[in-house]
């Protein structure tokens, strides 16, 4: 397909992250761009104000005539009005991922795997390319605080993007520089069980284009069989390790010192000391270190990647700081799954080691929540105090015997409560909150405004 061709292109689910993101792209190429999305939310807003037509009935009339391509997302249900309706027409149809496929292939591409973490290292990523003069695109799976955007429209061959691997989506990529972050079971309800997963990031490996590169990190080598290694030896893909001590890319020495975490980073036997960055948490100084890693490789200059790691704003719903006075912090954070809880509530530890540590936690999907309720009730017991949400559901059905109960009762926090969205904000104790912490992927966001203005009000 022609990309340069198209006229209109219509989105099925066009409020995705990642959808709104190749909207952007089209866009800018001068397209027009129209959509349909189950609510209205900030994002879509944020199009509708850019100039694209976004509808929110399904309804087939609202599907325009004139349409050259149809990008849908897999979480559209099979039953969608509007998407029965392109398919009987045969308008050509496309899911996100081959789009982004089609956008990469020709292209220098980076792209960011793993099951925690390739937010904010490809939007960190890109930032430090951007600040290196390389001038890349970018389609991120978060809105940079930089650019208030989850899209770059570069003018380089370089572009950067985020490999998911729900559905197996990233298996449509074809990139000359990937990094793996880390391989957690998640999404079992499309791989079924943690070794299939598993096999699907191996595979994304082994898609990486002749001569290209893979950072991954430390251990996770040993989910490659030794055909697997050899497949990507023969490639002569080059292939580094980092995190642990003695990789080839690790970090030490990090200490916290006025809010910014400062660290000293080996990369390839060479030792640099002393960088800055006000992302919290030891994941994330991780993080930053793959994108100060891929800033190198690309031939960017020290003092350019230095600047940019501390010109870095972060991105919205990833340990974003929402209000700050002289008693209470308040911060919001987009973890979902045991691990990225676990990594979010390090940072706050880290950060503010005396204070009473109070969270909200809205559960995301009913089959995430079944298989790692557990996991998710030994990190919520590392709160001061947790206010447990019932679940969101996305694009499931209730499943039964499946509810934030079952987190709840495996909880060995004391102070704990069962609330709901109609009386979360009547639960709090606004005046002895010291710092607040929402946590989850689904609507909780939709409070974050509610209680900023409310602890705005608090002397």
């Amino acid at each position: 397909m022609n990309i340069q061709s198209l006229k209109h292109v219509y989105f099925i689910g066009i409020g995705g992250i990642g959808m709104s993101a190749i909207a952007r792209y089209f866009y800018s190429l001068g397209i027009k761009v129209s959509g349909y999305d189950k609510t209205p939310t900030e994002l879509t807003s944020a199009l509708v104000e850019e100039g694209m037509n976004i509808h929110f009935d399904d309804n087939e009339k609202r599907v325009p005539e004139e349409v050259d391509l149809v990008v849908y997302t897999p979480a559209i249900p099979a039953d969608h009005l509007g998407l029965q309706l392109v398919k009987k027409k045969g308008i050509p149809l496309m899911k996100r991922a081959q789009v982004l496929g089609l956008i990469s292939t020709s292209r220098y591409c980076i792209a960011i795997a793993g099951t925690h973490g390739k937010t904010t290292t490809s939007t960190l990523t890109a930032h430090v390319m951007f600040a290196c003069g390389m001038d890349p695109s970018a389609f991120l799976g978060g809105i940079s605080v930089n650019t208030n955007s989850n899209y770059m429209a570069g003018k380089s061959d370089f572009v950067v993007l985020e490999a998911d691997e729900f559905d197996r989506s990233f298996l449509h990529l074809e990139p000359d520089i990937a990094a793996i972050m880390s391989m957690d079971a998640d999404h079992l309800d499309i791989y079924g069980k943690h070794e299939d997963m598993l096999t699907g990031f191996v595979q994304f490996a082994r898609k990486i284009k002749v001569g290209g590169h893979l950072l991954i990190k430390s251990g996770l080598l040993t989910h490659f069989s030794a055909e697997d290694l050899n497949f990507l030896e023969n490639r002569n893909i080059k292939i580094r390790e980092f995190g642990e001590k003695n990789a080839d890319l690790f970090v030490t020495n990090v200490l916290v010192r006025d809010g910014r975490f400062y660290f000293d980073l080996t990369w390839e036997g060479k030792t640099t000391r002393n960088w800055e960055t006000n992302l919290p948490g030891k994941h994330n100084v991780e993080n930053a270190s793959v994108a100060i890693a891929i800033g190198m490789m690309t031939e960017g200059k020290t003092d350019d990647i230095r600047n940019a790691l501390r010109s870095f704003a972060g991105i919205k719903r990833r340990f974003e700081f929402i209000f700050k006075s002289e008693s209470k912090v308040y911060i919001d954070d987009y973890a979902h799954h045991p691990t990225e809880l676990n990594a979010a509530i390090s940072g706050v530890k880290m950060l503010y080691p005396d204070k009473k540590i109070t969270g909200i936690f809205q559960p995301h999907l009913y089959s995430r929540t079944r298989d790692f309720y557990e996991g998710f009730a030994e990190a919520l017991d590392r709160l001061d105090e947790i206010f447990l949400m019932e679940i969101y559901p996305a694009r499931e059905l209730p499943i039964e015997g499946v509810t934030s109960s079952l987190i709840f009762e495996k909880m060995k926090n004391r102070n704990k409560k069962l609330v709901s969205k109609i009386n979360l904000m009547d639960n709090l104790d606004w005046e002895n909150l010291e710092v607040l912490v929402t946590l989850g992927a689904g609507d909780i966001d939709t409070f974050v405004p509610k209680i900023s203005e409310k602890l705005s009000k608090i002397k």
